[in-house]
Order: C-alpha cells, then structure tokens, then sequence
C-alpha cells in the first residue's frame, strides 16, 4: 500500500483532495510552509501529518502529488524526479481519480465554491458521496455515488478532466497574469464542454456560455424565460431568500435558500436543475434551504453592534455579488468595505472595474496589493487604486482600530490574500477595552 505525499498540503484544493484519500482509507501526509492557514484544522482533526519541506520526506514507495504553485526546481519535486516515484501534479491526479464515479464538475469565473459546497451539501444529505471543494473542504466515501468537484480554468488545468457533467456558472475574464482576452477564457471553457460526458448545466443569462458547443445536452438556467429552468417571483425575507421554479415555462417548486443576492439564487438553480436532470425529487432538493455556507464566502460574526464579514471576493463582479448580498440582507445598516486587491496583474487589469464595484459601498478602506508566488512585485501601487475612490483611505495592519467608528455598521473584509489577519488585527483592538 502505497503512501500519498502531497507537496504544498495546505493549498485549498490539495488539503480537499488529501481529506478525500484519507477518508476512502489511503495513507495521506504532506508537506508545506510553516505558516498557518486556514485549511489546515481540518487536516489536524484527521491526523494528517504535515511536515516542513524537506528531501528526506519523500520516499521510493510514495506516491507524490505536487500543489501547482510550485516549480518543478522545488526540493521535494527535484528529489521525487530523482528517486522515479510516481509523481503527478494536483489536477492529474484528481482526473485520474473522478474515473471511478458519476463526476458532476462544477466550473465558471465566479460561484464555483458556493454552488460546488451547496451541490455537495444537498447531494450528501441524501447519498454516500464524495466532494473536493476550494475552500479547502473534502469528504470521501467508500460507497460514494457521485465525486462533487471544483474545477478550475486558471492555466487550463480542468482540461485535465473529462466529468460525466459540467455545471458552468459563467465566464467572465480573470487571471490577466495567463489569459490573453475574454476570447481565450472562452476558447478554454469551449474546451472543456467538448470533454464532457453526459451533459452542460450552463448558466443562460450570461452571453458567453450561450454560444457553448457540445455534444452533451446543454440545460440553461437562469432568470430569462428562454431557459429550461427559471426563477421567478423572487422574495427577501429575515430567514434568507424564496423563489418559484419553473422548468420549461411549467411550475415546478418553490424554493428558500438562507442566503440573499440574485448570484446566489442563480447557484441554487443550477444544483436544482443539476438534480432534476439526474431524477433526484424535489424532496431532496429542499436541503438547500439548510446549507450553512463554504469557508470565506460571506462568512459572517457578529462583535458588538457591527457585522463583520469574511469574503473571498478578488474580482470586480464578486464584489459587486456581495456588496450586493450584504444590502439585501442589512437594509438599513452601512456598508464598509475593507479590500486587499489580488495580484499585481489582477489589479492592472481591472484597476477602474474595481474602483467602480467598490464605489457602491459607503466607506472603502484599501489594503496593500498581495502579491502571488508568481509575481512578488510589481509597478502598481494601491495609492493608485485609492485615488479613483471617492472617501477612501488606506488601512494599515497597525491601525485597524479606525474600523470602530463605524458603529451599527457592517464590515466586509474581502480578498483571496491575507485579508484574514487584517481582521483578526481588528478583532483584538476590539476585544482589548
């Protein structure tokens, strides 16, 4: 029996992956940087062991799998080469392992955790299955029916996989640092929807996916009546949001979901439509309405009279979604919205997209740019991000506690960086009195 050694463990699609081979009954460790992160307390619950990169953790009887943030020049990848052990990056491995199961891919720019977390979630309310999500979540199951996966188009990696269904969110363009245009996002989903086995769950509303290919059953979803399946009379109300559908113009159910924003009615319809094209009732699907959330995705506490939330937000789009949430879910409350722009090419990129998204919140705080392994520096600065915003200010990790004059207010705190320990900061200034 071999031993699963995973280089870079802690990375939020390797500790899924890592959580899946545990739990179908393999001997998982791995290896990473000695800082803590987030996905690692579900590791620890497990007993899988992390050790600090090394040489002399890798062995001629493991089989390795490598994070893709890392280069082919890292010590533990260098010594695995060396010692000719089975070796595959993360995406290869999991193309390979999805094989033996009914795989629904989900995949889109933005709402590939939420709707992979709440697919998994109402599936695995119901049926023994298995689950990887980006927030660093797996589950595995020894009898599982269905493998709920997250796919990634960054770099093409989910042209790795050939799911017997795809659910596709939308495309928008993202990851400026390898996409060349709008075009090429396209020409790589393209891609991918000729690798699909069964059949497309595709968002209809967005104009992009609307001239998806196939040779699968394309279902749409989405608001517009010309879609298979469609939400109408859609209601806020304090326990979350309820809303009709109908399937091909007929009345089908109605639905409530705890969460509030047109992006998340949008995540349930394709896991409603998902289900209903597989024959799962409508019984089945009712759990939507007690999914509690994916890490990092609107994550809410509450300290003293302010909200505070938790945001994986990186693109101008997300942020509008979850200004968007929080106004319909705090009507009467201030926004402040406290932002760590993502890579330096992100920024770039959309610079006056993110200044325009950010401008609909009350307040706009601005962190530093968080630079990714694949670009420490760049040019840009967040000063010139901060002067195209209206009453903003930059926030320093040393002075979180100008935060506490926005009393009765809420707080998002949103990146896919570090924006967590600028929170945590604020956190202690409050709890110290």
């Amino acid at each position: 029996m071999t031993t699963y050694h995973f280089i870079g463990i802690k990375g939020t699609g390797m500790s899924a992956l890592a959580q899946i081979l545990y739990d179908s009954g393999e001997k998982v460790q791995g290896s990473d940087i000695v800082k803590r992160f987030f996905t690692q307390a579900a590791l620890e619950e497990k007993n899988i062991p992390i050790y600090p990169f090394s040489e002399n953790n890798i062995k001629k009887d493991y089989t390795v799998i490598a994070g893709n943030a890392f280069s082919d020049d890292h010590i533990e990848i260098k010594e695995a080469k060396r010692l000719g052990v089975t070796f595959y990056r993360y995406h290869e491995f999991l193309g390979e392992w999805l094989k033996q199961y009914t795989s629904i891919a989900v995949t889109g720019a933005h709402g590939k955790t939420s709707t992979t977390g709440l697919l998994s979630h109402v599936l695995s309310s119901s049926f023994p299955i298995s689950y990887l999500i980006g927030d660093g979540t797996g589950q595995g199951h020894v009898d599982s029916e269905y493998f709920v996966f997250e796919a990634c188009e960054y770099r093409r990696h989910f042209l790795q996989y050939e799911p017997d269904y795809a659910i596709m969110t939308n495309i928008d363009f993202d990851h400026p640092d390898y996409f060349t245009s709008i075009d090429d996002v396209f020409a790589a989903f393209q891609s991918m929807a000729e690798q699909v086995k069964k059949g497309i769950i595709a968002c209809g509303d967005d104009e992009q996916l609307q001239q998806i290919q196939a040779k699968v059953p394309v279902v749409y979803y989405g608001f517009a009546n010309t879609n298979d399946f469609q939400a109408q009379n859609i209601k806020e109300t304090k326990n979350g949001t309820t809303f009709d559908v109908f399937v091909r113009n007929t009345y089908y159910e109605t639905f409530t979901i705890p969460m509030y924003g047109n992006h998340n009615v949008l995540n349930a319809l394709a896991v409603i439509a998902i289900c209903h094209y597989e024959g799962i009732g409508a019984e089945h699907m009712k759990h939507l309405a007690t999914f509690t959330g994916v890490k990092r995705r609107f994550s809410e506490k509450q300290m003293n009279n302010q909200i505070l939330i938790d945001d994986y937000a990186h693109h101008p789009r997300e942020i509008n979604a979850t200004i968007e949430s929080a106004r319909k879910k705090y009507p009467n409350k201030p926004i402040v919205a406290i932002f760590q722009p993502h890579t330096f090419t992100r920024t770039k990129a959309f610079l006056q997209e993110f200044a325009d998204s950010l401008s609909q919140a009350d307040r706009v705080f601005l962190c530093d740019i968080f630079g990714s392994a694949r670009e420490e520096t760049g040019q840009l600065t967040i000063d010139d991000l901060q002067q195209l915003i209206n009453q903003s200010s930059i926030l320093k990790l040393s002075h979180t506690e100008e935060l506490k004059e926005f009393t009765d207010s809420v707080l998002i705190f949103m990146g896919a960086g570090d924006i967590q320990k600028f929170q945590q900061a604020y956190e202690e200034t409050v709890a110290i009195k």
